[in-house]
């Protein structure tokens, strides 16, 4: 095998709402934080563990505005992509690096109710999540009619 293989497929919660930026061009890319765990139990004191890695995460234009409209902080979801590598001088002269995840492909998993439940029980997020729970309240019903009359069989 002579080829080689930049994949990576990470399943996390955001640690931070999506920040973008955009071009004049009129490209755009976002940012966020993504946390992973991985929990054990110490054999030694047989208490449980967990640890956490934070992954940057970078999407760009037409996905990048999908996930700043419909993910906020605490939502999980799956992204795929690739590493990438930057390296630039800071303000201070020295320089700085950093690893990404470039993603190519991505999966909300966390559902709306779920998202909108995230962000009532957050203090500081419930101001800002007054509004959307407002305007879903009208649609509700109509989800609900549709799942009642719906005859699939799965």
């Amino acid at each position: 095998m002579s080829g080689t293989l930049n994949k990576v497929m990470l399943i996390g919660h955001l640690g931070d709402e999506v920040k973008m930026h955009y071009f004049e061009g009129g490209n755009c890319i976002g940012r966020f934080p993504l946390a992973t765990n991985e929990t054990y139990t110490n054999r030694q004191t047989g208490e449980r563990v967990t640890n956490t890695d934070w992954h940057n995460i970078v999407v760009r234009n037409k996905a990048a505005e999908i996930c700043e409209k419909y993910l906020s902080k605490g939502d999980k979801v799956y992204v795929e992509g690739r590493l990438k590598n930057r390296q630039w001088q800071g303000e201070d002269g020295n320089m700085r690096y950093t690893t990404e995840v470039h993603v190519q492909d991505f999966t909300f998993l966390t559902t709306k109710k779920e998202s909108m439940a995230n962000a009532q029980s957050s203090g500081s997020s419930s101001a800002n999540y007054q509004e959307p729970p407002k305007a879903e309240s009208p649609a509700a019903p109509t989800d609900n009619s549709e799942e009642e009359d719906d005859d699939l069989p799965f």
